[in-house]
């Protein structure tokens, strides 16, 4: 059953992904325009809609680089490395 899903997605892949930037659109506006901004706790909230949308992001994309730079500092490793 699994695999049929997955079989299924996999052939309609651009329609998923259109689908997946127009829910993501829907929540921008959504957050622009029903959520209360006058009870905001940083002066960022306030300014930009969407922020922690945008600073979650933001954090993520550095989380990756940071862990990409440390693996290939050291922790990667040769297959041979004790041979």
């Amino acid at each position: 059953m699994i695999v049929e899903l997955i079989d299924y997605l996999r052939d309609r892949l651009k329609q998923i992904v259109k689908i997946c930037y127009w829910v993501l659109g829907l929540l921008v506006l959504t957050d622009i325009i029903f959520v209360d901004k006058s009870h905001a706790h940083t002066w960022m909230e306030k300014l930009i809609p969407g922020w922690w949308a945008i600073f979650g992001f933001i954090a993520c994309v550095i989380i990756i680089i940071v862990s990409k730079w440390y693996g290939h500092l050291g922790i990667m490793t040769r297959e041979d490395y004790y041979d």
